[in-house]
């Protein structure tokens, strides 16, 4: 198979960290084929920096085709949601995906794979910010999104040693930034307290980080990673309280000061679930949600800044921008 010595596959690139991944790499010098299926939001497509592929994930012939003649792939997609009427959904989607996109990648002979995971797969450090040697199991992390996660990147790993897959792994802490378009789970908080719907809060800590810097950091990966090895790019540690004063200053609202105990709001997540199941819309407080603010979710991106030479900018800059385009596009009421 002729491979084109510049042009690189990524997937995901409709939503928020494979658009910004996509436009690096455009303005890096490569030429960039985004994989998107026919379903897909076009809100991040309307400027797409390269030529677009058409196909699900989920169907091999289709990611065969998409891969041609591409050099890298940069396997961004996935299943980002903390609920679902069947989280086990959530699971396979995320790992099917995962082991289609590598073994077609094997197929084509790819130079290298950059695999986007997360920090989901990091077991928080109570003493200190986590690193990469905290690598968790599928049954030491809360929810179905992070154990899908945490399955999709053993798989990686996996066929790295097993089958020679040239994969380096990243692992995004908490990107924010424009372009959140679904919008995350993150980016729901943003619009909610920018907004002047949270009055009150449920205390935690959180790694942020502009999705921009994610993404440079997949170049990278790319250009310096080591194959087989995980990479954390985060940003600053910040608890919820901290973040959500940071967004009142933003929008000139007065930041919300009441701080909830969880153990009441269990029966209240366990309503708003019901009633999901019934109108298919995703609840904003869930179960998973209340059990993962239990820890503090700060991460150390030593690593990826001595091995890679990543740095992150200020959050707040990202979450300067992201307000600024959710209130763009009519999302802040």
């Amino acid at each position: 198979m002729e491979r084109q010595a510049d042009l690189v596959l990524v997937t995901g690139v409709s939503g928020f960290v494979g658009s910004a991944v996509a436009r690096a790499l455009a303005a890096g010098g490569w030429r960039v084929r985004g994989m998107v299926r026919a379903s897909s939001p076009r809100g991040n497509l309307a400027d797409f920096p390269g030529e677009l592929a058409e196909g699900d994930l989920r169907d091999e012939a289709a990611v065969d085709r998409a891969m041609q003649g591409a050099r890298h792939l940069f396997h961004v997609a996935a299943d980002y949601r903390l609920w679902a009427p069947d989280p086990e959904e959530i699971v396979a989607n995320n790992v099917a995906t995962t082991r289609i996109a590598m073994a077609a990648a094997l197929r084509a002979g790819v130079e290298r794979v950059v695999y986007t995971s997360s920090v989901a797969t990091i077991l928080p450090d109570p003493a200190r910010p986590a690193d990469e040697t905290r690598a968790g199991d599928e049954d030491q992390v809360v929810g179905a999104y992070k154990r899908s996660k945490v399955a999709a990147e053993r798989l990686v790993e996996r066929m790295v040693r097993q089958d020679g897959l040239p994969a380096v792994i990243v692992n995004p802490s908490t990107p924010i930034g424009p372009r959140d378009i679904r919008p995350t789970p993150t980016g729901r908080i943003v619009i909610e307290a920018a907004s002047g719907r949270m009055p009150a809060f449920v205390d935690g800590g959180l790694n942020l980080v502009h999705v921009d810097d994610v993404a440079r950091g997949h170049l990278l990966a790319l250009a310096r990673g080591r194959i087989g090895d995980r990479y954390i790019l985060g940003g600053q540690d910040a608890s919820l309280a901290t973040m959500l004063a940071a967004v009142a200053r933003i929008v000139g609202r007065r930041a919300p000061t009441v701080r909830l105990p969880r153990a009441p709001l269990y029966p209240l997540a366990w309503a708003n679930e019901r009633i999901a199941r019934v109108t298919g819309r995703e609840p904003f407080l869930t179960l998973d949600g209340l059990r993962m603010a239990r820890h503090a979710m700060f991460y150390s991106s030593a690593k990826a800044e001595r091995d890679l030479g990543y740095a992150a900018r200020p959050y707040g800059d990202a979450l300067a921008e992201a307000i600024g385009w959710f209130a763009a596009r009519g999302m802040l009421r």
